[in-house]
C-alpha cells in the first residue's frame, strides 16, 4: 500500500477543490451548449424522469475538472520520490489513468445512439479495476487469493451502482459530493496527501457541477460522468483499505456507500418480484418511491444526500475508534434494511404513473 507522507499543507487541498469547483462550474455551460447543438440529449421516455430532452455531457466537466485539479494539487503538496519513495503519487497517477479511460468509456457509451453492449462495459471496467488492484494494492480479507476478484468484483458493483443511482436530479452530484468530502477528511486525517487531493478534487467538481444539475436540471452527468464519479469513489474507499489504512476494517466499505448499494439492491429485488428484466431501467429507484411518497425532487436530493452523510460519518467514527464497527454495522445495517422494507412496498409499476405533478414549465 501507499507510504504515510506528512500531514499534506492545506494550501494544496483547498486549491483543489477551489480550481475542481470553479472549473467544473465554467465548463458545464459551454459543453451544455455544445450537446444540444450537436443533439447528445437524453429523450424523455417511460421509464425517465423528465420531461424534455436534456443534454448528458456534464460528466466531461467533471472529469476534466477532477483529473486537472487532482494533477495539480498532488504536484503541490510535494508528493516526492525521495520522500515517500513515489508510491502515494504513482497509486493516484494509475487511479486517475484509469478513472479517465472509465469516463472515455462512458462517454462512448452516451454519444452511441444504441449504447455500448454490457458485455464490452463491463469487460473494460473490469480490466480498469483489475489494474487498479494489482498496482494500488487491496484490502486483506481472508488473506488468500479471493481478496483479488472480490476487489475488483467491488469496484464494478460499485461503479455501476452509482450509474444506475443517476436518476433525477441532483442525486448523484449531492451523494458524491458528500461522499468525497468525506473520504478527503479522512484521508487528511492519517496524512494520505494523494487520496486527500483526489476526492478534494472530485468534491468539488462535483459541487461546481451541482450548480447545473440541480432541479430543474439544465444538463445531465451521463454514463461519462456518473460511471467517472463511481469508480473513483469505489477504488478511493479500497485504496487505503488495509489494516493500517485510513478505512481499515471490514465496515468501511458499507458504511460509506450505503446508500447506492441500498438503491441497487432495492430495484434488484423488485424487479425479480415484478417479473421484469433486472436491466431494465424503470423508475422503481428509491429516489422514484420517495416522490411517490410526495417529497419534490429538491427533497429528495437532500434526503437522500443527507443518509449518505449519515453513514460516512458513522464511518469517521469507526475509524478513529469511537465506535465499535462490529455495533455500528449491525446497528446502520438494521435501521437501513427496515426502511429499505418499507419502500419496496411503495407500488411503483402501476401503468402510467410520472409522479406528483410539477410546476408548469419545470422538468422532473
Amino acid at each position: 500500500m501507499s507510504g504515510l507522507s506528512p500531514w499534506p499543507p492545506w494550501p494544496g487541498i483547498l486549491l483543489a477543490s477551489l480550481g475542481a469547483f470553479l472549473m467544473a462550474a465554467l465548463l458545464t455551460e459551454p459543453l451544455r451548449r455544445l450537446a444540444l447543438r450537436r443533439g447528445y440529449t437524453d429523450h424523455p421516455d417511460a421509464r425517465k424522469s423528465h420531461s424534455r430532452p436534456t443534454p448528458y455531457l456534464g460528466g466531461v466537466a467533471v472529469a476534466c475538472a477532477t483529473l486537472a485539479a487532482a494533477i495539480m494539487s498532488v504536484l503541490l503538496t510535494g508528493e516526492d520520490a525521495e520522500r515517500t519513495g513515489g508510491t502515494d503519487t504513482a497509486t493516484v497517477g494509475i487511479i486517475l489513468t484509469s478513472a479517465a479511460l472509465i469516463a472515455v468509456l462512458g462517454l462512448t457509451d452516451d454519444l452511441r445512439p444504441l449504447g455500448l453492449g454490457i458485455g464490452v462495459r463491463l469487460g473494460v471496467e473490469g480490466a480498469a479495476a483489475l489494474v487498479v488492484v494489482l498496482c494500488c494494492g487491496h484490502p486483506v480479507f481472508l488473506g488468500a487469493w479471493f481478496d483479488v476478484p472480490f476487489a475488483v468484483g467491488w469496484i464494478l458493483f460499485t461503479t455501476n451502482a452509482f450509474n444506475l443511482l443517476d436518476n433525477m436530479d441532483g442525486v448523484v452530484s449531492t451523494v458524491t459530493t458528500v461522499i468525497a468530502g468525506f473520504l478527503c477528511c479522512a484521508a487528511l486525517g492519517t496524512g494520505h496527501a494523494g487520496a486527500a487531493a483526489l476526492m478534494a478534487a472530485l468534491t468539488g467538481a462535483c459541487a461546481g457541477f451541482l450548480i447545473h444539475n440541480w432541479h430543474p436540471a439544465r444538463i445531465f452527468l451521463g454514463d461519462a460522468g456518473s460511471l467517472f464519479v463511481g469508480f473513483l469513489v469505489s477504488c478511493t474507499t479500497l485504496l487505503h483499505g488495509d489494516g493500517g489504512g485510513t478505512l481499515s476494517g471490514y465496515a468501511a466499505l458499507p458504511l460509506v456507500t450505503l446508500v447506492v448499494i441500498a438503491d441497487t439492491a432495492l430495484v434488484m429485488v423488485a424487479r425479480r418480484r415484478a417479473g421484469r428484466p433486472v436491466l431494465q431501467g424503470g423508475r422503481d429507484h428509491i429516489a422514484h418511491r420517495l416522490r411517490r411518497l410526495g417529497l419534490t425532487v429538491r427533497q429528495v436530493a437532500v434526503v437522500i444526500g443527507g443518509f449518505a452523510s449519515l453513514t460516512c460519518l458513522i464511518a469517521f467514527l469507526v475509524m478513529f475508534r469511537v465506535f465499535a464497527q462490529d455495533v455500528a454495522l449491525i446497528t446502520v445495517v438494521a435501521a437501513t434494511a427496515v426502511a429499505w422494507g418499507l419502500l419496496l412496498r411503495v407500488p411503483v409499476y402501476e401503468s402510467g404513473w410520472a409522479g406528483p405533478a410539477a410546476p408548469a414549465g419545470r422538468p422532473e
